[in-house]
């Protein structure tokens, strides 16, 4: 594998507002579908609907490569600009071999490591809880994340959204989009601390 720089954020961006404009229709219905169909052919893949996780490990290494091919021909999609991301190989190659090996969500003692798995790895995975982006009575908001914190199962909280904040509707690009999500994150670690975890991951 060849040495090649890794991309960062200013040249994703350059490449949002330079990349091939594609209609957002285009992209979901034809363009997606139809590379995954492609590539299912192509790599023999057929999944068991019995099994969540597959363990045959050719067919594991079919769907990384399957993976790999679709995103370097698509790319990916930028929807602010209508245009897409493209990236080489050599590129995608690079960006896995930098990628952090393990990752610290949460802090003291409430804290835990995030660290790749296999489907045969006896570390048990972190377990995530929360309405996770589903919109919650600003009435409710507190204490259904509390409910989620004290399960002693989860690990961090993936948190919903306010359906209303002080009674108005938060819509996109208004100040109230703004109130709320500020106050999204005092409210969930509000009912960290009730649940007597301050420090979950959020």
């Amino acid at each position: 594998m060849s040495n090649v720089p890794k991309v960062g954020v200013f040249e994703a961006y350059a490449r949002a507002t330079t990349g091939p404009r594609v209609p957002e229709k285009d992209w979901d219905y034809k363009i997606i579908p139809q590379a995954a169909s492609r590539l299912k052919e192509k790599y023999g893949i057929k999944m068991d609907k019995r099994k969540m996780i597959p363990t045959d490990e050719n067919l594991i290494n079919n769907l990384f490569r399957a993976g790999m091919e679709m995103l370097v021909e698509c790319g990916v999609y930028c929807m602010d600009t209508g245009r897409v991301i493209k990236y080489t190989e050599e590129e995608v190659w690079t960006a896995v071999k930098n990628a952090p090996r393990c990752l610290t969500l949460g802090e003291g003692r409430d804290s835990r490591e995030l660290k790749g798995r296999r489907y045969d790895d006896s570390r048990p995975p972190i377990i995530q809880g929360g309405p996770t982006g589903a919109p919650v009575a600003e009435q409710d908001f507190v204490a259904m994340h509390e409910a989620y914190a004290r399960e002693p199962i989860v690990d961090t909280i993936v948190d919903g959204v306010m359906q209303t904040i002080n009674g108005y509707d938060p819509r996109p690009n208004t100040p109230f989009e703004i109130a709320a999500v500020k106050n999204e994150a005092m409210m969930i670690r509000l009912a960290q601390v009730r649940a007597g975890r301050p420090g979950m991951g959020l």
